[in-house]
């Protein structure tokens, strides 16, 4: 597939350079008509009765074997979330943090990542993003290290799994801005959450979350799909492997858009990504101060000269989809493998006016 052809799968692309994917991803035609089809079953043929339940739970198993191929894990270590949020609160609730122990995390988490922190009990460690500065923060109450991949701010490539090499710590790895964006591969590290609308270009509320060794982590807040078998005083069997962390239902419309996303990227999706960044850099310098992190991703932080805000208003207005990052005076530019040299180009011609 060429990248004209990859990238004529996006309408939004024939009228806006859109640079927003670290929020939602474009949506594919293909994406659409597996959402729309399935929409269309649900009305003509209603949503109940054994087939309807039967292929939905089919469904599951194929969108657990997709985002498990995405990043080298096997499906029963992957359960399907709404969110990166819902992956967090899973891992730190299950963990079951006290009073005593420490959590070590970074100066530029979201809050996703944040929330679930903060309602641990746990005392938490926050740390400036630098892989030294945080594996020094570790002391004998450490029990948990939550980082991001990338960071959602300046873009930064965090060495996760070499942090819990290093360590010893379990890591919770935020995967919202690095699945789907640049390669990642969970070997050696405990816990990852993925988002499906970023960077998959999924529809909206889809995710999920890798756990190691899922028999190891606490099912605290269970779901129906947690269990095989369950009591009347609400003890329970828990399913085999990550599902039993499921804590909610999809749609059909939802696991077959997903699956759909999934199959629009070409073999050639991180290269194209990762060049497309760098040239997106390379031509902001000429105009902005421009975050250029030593290992980074497909993110590019910059600090305009006018208002963030008004920037990002400015350039929605004439068709440049960017985004502020809150609090930080930074405007931060997301560049896909379906992003064009043109899409830059108008990018940079905007900022200039």
């Amino acid at each position: 597939m060429t990248f004209e052809q990859a990238r004529a799968q996006f309408p939004v692309l024939e009228r806006i350079a859109y640079l927003n994917a670290g929020t939602f991803g474009p949506i594919a035609r293909a994406t659409h008509a597996a959402v729309a089809a399935e929409l269309e079953r649900d009305l003509r043929e209603g949503r109940s009765g054994t087939p309807y339940f039967g292929r939905a739970m089919e469904m599951r198993a194929h969108v657990r074997a997709a985002v498990a191929a995405l990043i080298g894990a096997e499906p029963g270590q992957v359960a399907l979330t709404s969110s990166t949020t819902d992956g967090c609160n899973i891992v730190v609730a299950g963990i079951g943090l006290g009073a005593g122990d420490e959590v070590v995390t970074t100066s530029d988490e979201h809050f996703g990542l944040l929330g679930a922190l903060g309602a641990s009990g746990a005392r938490v460690v926050v740390v400036e993003p630098d892989p030294e500065r945080i594996a020094a923060a570790v002391t004998p109450r450490t029990r948990l290290l939550a980082l991001s991949q990338v960071l959602w701010t300046t873009g930064r490539l965090l060495p996760v799994r070499e942090l819990r090499a290093a360590t010893g710590v379990p890591v919770l790895v935020d995967g919202a801005q690095s699945v789907g964006a640049v390669p990642v591969d969970v070997d050696g590290i405990d816990f990852l959450t993925v988002s499906g609308q970023k960077w998959l270009c999924g529809p909206d509320t889809t995710g999920a979350l890798f756990v190691a060794r899922p028999d190891e982590l606490r099912v605290a807040s269970p779901s129906y799909f947690s269990q095989v078998a369950y009591a009347p005083d609400g003890s329970f069997t828990a399913r085999e492997g990550a599902a039993r962390f499921e804590p909610n239902w999809w749609p059909a419309a939802s696991l077959a858009g997903l699956l759909a996303a999934v199959g629009t990227r070409p073999a050639w999706a991180f290269d194209r990504a990762a060049a497309t960044a760098e040239r997106c850099r390379s031509l902001l310098a000429e105009h902005v101060e421009v975050i250029v992190p030593e290992e980074r991703a497909t993110l590019v932080a910059f600090r305009p000269v006018e208002e963030a805000a008004a920037l990002v208003e400015r350039l929605f207005a004439a068709g440049v989809h960017v985004r502020e990052i809150p609090r930080s005076g930074l405007v931060r530019v997301s560049c896909g493998w379906w992003t064009s040299d043109g899409d830059l180009d108008r990018l940079v011609s905007e900022l200039a006016r």
